[in-house]
């Protein structure tokens, strides 16, 4: 693994951290207070805040140069927040439940491509820890009525697809 694959994993790692903040922000827009999956969701936006701010660290500390998409999964990201709950609140938590299930197996892979050439243990340790975070994201999201929202099984397939696509265009661009 050279320093383009680690720069790459840090780039469409912290766009995704960044876009997570970004959906949590459009839910709160929509929900405010409201229900109780609104404490749930600002616990979660602040974890996310934090993964984004150590990425951001770690890119302004390697050099690593952020996505030119940054605009577009802003706007993309609290569009997809806002859009979901107004749907209700078990479509915000489905949102997550979706956007999480695919990060968890984004970091999975790269924590197992990390660990089999051993590079960048810092960068592993993060993504682990992180990892086990967005896991908790996702269970507290199911836990919290993902699956009672309305076309749950197209809403979760429709967003999993899109998390897929930017992760890879985010990866290159």
């Amino acid at each position: 693994m050279d320093r383009k694959d680690i720069h790459r994993m840090i780039r469409v790692d912290q766009a995704g951290e960044f876009g997570a903040t970004r959906i949590y922000e459009g839910q709160l827009a929509v929900m405010g207070d409201r229900g109780p999956q609104s404490a749930e969701i600002r616990h979660m936006a602040a974890q996310e805040a934090v993964h984004r701010a150590k990425f951001d660290a770690l890119m302004a500390k390697r050099g690593v140069r952020p996505t030119a998409l940054h605009p577009i999964w802003s706007a993309a990201g609290y569009v997809l927040g806002a859009g979901t709950a107004l749907l209700g609140p078990e479509a915000a938590m489905a949102c997550t439940a979706a956007v999480e299930t695919e990060i968890d197996k984004h970091y999975s892979d790269q924590l197992d491509a990390l660990e089999a050439t051993g590079a960048d243990p810092e960068l592993a340790e993060m993504i682990a820890e992180f990892r086990e975070e967005e896991r908790e994201h996702r269970d507290a999201a199911f836990a919290h009525g993902a699956e009672r929202a309305p076309a749950y099984p197209l809403l979760s397939g429709v967003i999993r697809l899109g998390c897929r696509i930017a992760i890879k265009v985010s990866e290159r661009v």
